[in-house]
């Protein structure tokens, strides 16, 4: 692949809370205004895509990421407007198209899918699906989705929703396709179904080093064969955070990031992070917290290892300063991704081509 022309590089949120000039937490509202502000800067500094989380807690703001996104979508001209991910599993597959058909409409084409069944399962009771249908709920409502997303009349019959004798669903997209992946945390059974509907790959890399996640790259490209469908688009996402030095992210992140995954963990049963934990995996691992080389540096070495297309940063971790939000998103846009690209051209000669 040509990096300069068919690279991505994207920004995640999860629409954290942060703390503003004085230091106070922001309301829900503020966080969801202050995420479409930082939409607007990214757009205006030239990042490909801008993919908001769904979640249903008190320390995220974003519930619903399509409206928020159209929300961007009138403030912005060039950025893709993404979901990161949409919980299809506690979801339907006809309202989701139709919400992403008019964010495609709003933004004149840029609106994207990324489907997961989600890491956290909040959504399942609030919206009255058990747990235990988990993995049923997931499989049948993706095979629905990829029939939606054809954008002709649907015939559909399943256990977790009423079926569909030649239904036509609205509006229709201009193109007639909207992006959609699936994300995929570490399942080997979600690689294969996203290989099998033909649906572009997400890596969530949070943690450990990227290059385990190798086999299910190659188990994709494997199981993509067998079915014959494109499996060439391949990305991941990855939390990190840029200051101007490698001592002032750090400063940044660690308290802030420490409060999320406690906060997280303390419902997952996961012990305390310590700070060697914390070190280890911004030295060797899948947090890419430092200055502009120093995550540009890192970067460049996954893309290379993992041979991916794609790469989201995941920002804004904890109740972090906006300003620090801000700066980090210019930094990242200005200086990081140009080396990026950079290095992955010296990496294969005067080509600028990755293997």
């Amino acid at each position: 692949m040509e990096t300069t022309q068919t690279f991505k590089f994207g920004l995640d949120s999860f629409g954290d809370i942060p703390v503003d000039d004085d230091g106070k937490l922001m309301s829900h509202a503020g966080a969801i205004r202050q995420v479409v502000e930082e939409a607007i800067l990214a757009d205006k500094l030239g990042v490909d895509v801008i993919a908001l989380g769904e979640h249903h807690r008190h320390d995220f703001s974003i519930s619903s990421p399509e409206t928020v996104l159209a929300g961007i979508a009138t403030r912005t001209k060039n950025i893709k407007l993404a979901s990161g991910v949409t919980v299809l599993s506690s979801d339907d597959p006809v309202r989701v198209f139709e919400r992403f058909a008019t964010l495609d409409a709003l933004s004149n084409g840029r609106a994207q899918i990324i489907l997961g069944r989600g890491s956290f399962t909040e959504s399942f009771p609030l919206f009255g699906y058990e747990l235990r249908d988990y993995e049923l709920l997931f499989e049948e409502k993706v095979e629905l989705m990829a029939q939606v997303l054809k954008e002709k009349p649907v015939t559909w019959t399943g256990t977790t929703r009423h079926a569909l004798a030649g239904a036509e669903i609205y509006p229709k997209t201009e193109s007639g396709r909207i992006h959609t992946s699936i994300g995929v945390g570490g399942s080997p059974q979600s690689v294969i179904r996203a290989a099998k509907y033909g649906f572009p790959l997400m890596l969530a890399v949070i943690g450990g080093s990227p290059e385990r996640f190798i086999p299910y790259i190659e188990l994709y490209k494997q199981a993509g064969e067998q079915f014959g469908t494109d499996t060439s688009e391949i990305g991941i996402h990855s939390p990190g955070f840029i200051a101007d030095t490698d001592e002032e992210a750090v400063e940044i992140a660690w308290p802030n990031h420490k409060i999320n995954f406690d906060r997280i963990g303390s419902t997952r049963g996961w012990p305390p992070m310590k700070r060697e934990h914390f070190d280890e995996e911004v030295a060797k691992y899948s947090l890419y917290i430092g200055s502009p080389e120093t995550v540009a540096q890192k970067m460049a070495k996954t893309i290379k290892a993992l041979g991916v297309n794609r790469f989201d940063l995941v920002y804004g971790g904890g109740p972090m300063p906006a300003k620090a939000r801000l700066h980090m998103i210019e930094l990242y846009a200005t200086k990081v991704i140009p080396r990026v690209k950079e290095l992955l051209a010296e990496s294969d000669g005067i080509s600028g081509k990755t293997k």
